[in-house]
């Protein structure tokens, strides 16, 4: 069995930073695979917003308007 890496507090926060931002998303439209695809797509430039301290609705709103 393969032993569970344990997350440093921060990047545990931006995973759920992350999820947040997801479910935003969702409610202005995407789907849940949709979601996750920019987040992934774009994970530096999220990484960067979470950084500098935008809420997750936030960002969500400045990717549905990009």
């Amino acid at each position: 069995m393969a032993r569970k890496e344990k997350l440093d507090p921060e990047t545990a926060a931006l995973i759920q930073w992350c999820t947040e931002v997801e479910g935003f998303l969702v409610a202005g439209g995407a789907t849940l695979a949709q979601a996750q695809e920019h987040i992934e797509e774009q994970v530096e430039w999220f990484t960067d917003m979470f950084y500098e301290g935008l809420t997750p609705e936030e960002a969500a709103k400045a990717a549905l308007n990009d």
